[in-house]
């Protein structure tokens, strides 16, 4: 099958051998959505060798001890446990200690003709949702999770940073999700009004200072992908407010720690969330995501689609074996 795969420094599309179920279950790729993650794994980030690729929706081929889901189409949830350990027993190997991560930990990734992955891990997508919305589901469950991390009051004032996809997803989610006064920062006028039209409250980065804000805020949550997010989001926070880390990239981040300590600030990250309230509100439809698609590519233009992700400003590049 063909795959896109990064290994020894190199990123290309290849043929190479299709997975085995192994007791698992096998998914033929319908859709799959390059991540910021994928190009910082590009980077160097995580150490990860292999498939590319955590976010897809396909249709089941095989699947072991769950054969209702063959002919389905479903989205999976990317971490696979041991199944033994606590975390797992309790149904939430999102933190289990020998994990592997779908196209990111020791598991090959979505971008590719067909994947595998754990029966378990596997959600049905309703009628409702078409393949472009559902290849969302996994940055949205992102977003989504949040709400696990940080309990977010009615009426609090919160404060997203970045205005790309993730960012986007956070600031629909949490208004969605909670009685929050949503405010997103960013850099551009197009994408600021994708949340503008779903009614969340929007202001540019450059008119940060002179907007009339209800700030400082209780919470914040960083979403650029860049170090200075951390130090513009602690310029926003009031004491002993929460900040949340939502961006992954390669390198070290830099940060006047004080500011932390006199603020008493308390810093939360928040990777993944649960697919099932994100499949709700796709049905729902309460939050856009078609508005985030940029552009689609073959499988087999993969290297192509990723250096057109990496462009700025661009919105998500899907792909299509």
């Amino acid at each position: 099958m063909l795959a896109l795969r990064y290994e020894d420094g190199r990123l290309r599309a290849a043929e190479v051998a299709a997975p085995r179920a192994d007791g698992e279950a096998l998914v033929r790729v319908v859709l799959s959505g390059i991540c910021n993650t994928d190009l910082e794994i590009a980077r160097g980030y995580a150490g990860f060798r292999g498939t590319l690729g955590h976010e897809f929706v396909g249709v089941v081929e095989e699947a072991e001890g769950a054969r209702e889901l063959v002919g389905r189409r479903v989205v999976g949830e990317i971490n696979a446990g041991c199944g033994r350990c606590e975390l797992c027993a309790a149904g939430d190997p999102r933190h289990c200690a020998t994990r592997t991560v779908l196209g990111i930990v020791g598991r090959d990734g979505a971008h590719a003709e067909v994947l595998r992955l754990p029966a378990v891990n596997l959600l049905e997508v309703p009628d409702e949702i078409s393949d472009e919305r559902a290849v969302f589901t996994e940055p949205l469950a992102a977003a989504c999770g949040i709400a696990e991390r940080v309990k977010v009051e009615d009426g609090a004032r919160v404060a997203v940073l970045g205005d790309g996809k993730l960012g986007l997803l956070c600031a629909q989610a949490l208004a969605a999700l909670t009685g929050a006064d949503v405010t997103l920062v960013g850099k551009h006028d197009a994408k600021l009004g994708i949340a503008r039209r779903r009614g969340v409250e929007t202001v540019r980065l450059d008119q940060l200072n002179a907007a009339k804000l209800p700030r400082p805020f209780d919470v914040v949550v960083e979403a650029t992908g860049s170090p200075s997010g951390f130090d513009l989001a602690l310029g926003i926070l009031r004491p002993r407010g929460t900040l949340v880390l939502k961006s992954t990239f390669h390198g070290a981040t830099e940060f006047d720690a004080s500011r932390v300590v006199v603020g008493e600030i308390a810093v939360v990250g928040s990777r993944c969330g649960r697919f099932a309230p994100a499949l709700e509100l796709l049905k729902a439809d309460r939050v856009d995501v078609e508005s985030l698609i940029g552009c689609e590519f073959p499988l087999a233009e993969g290297v192509g689609a990723m250096a057109r992700a990496a462009e700025a400003g661009v919105l998500k590049v899907l792909l299509r074996p």
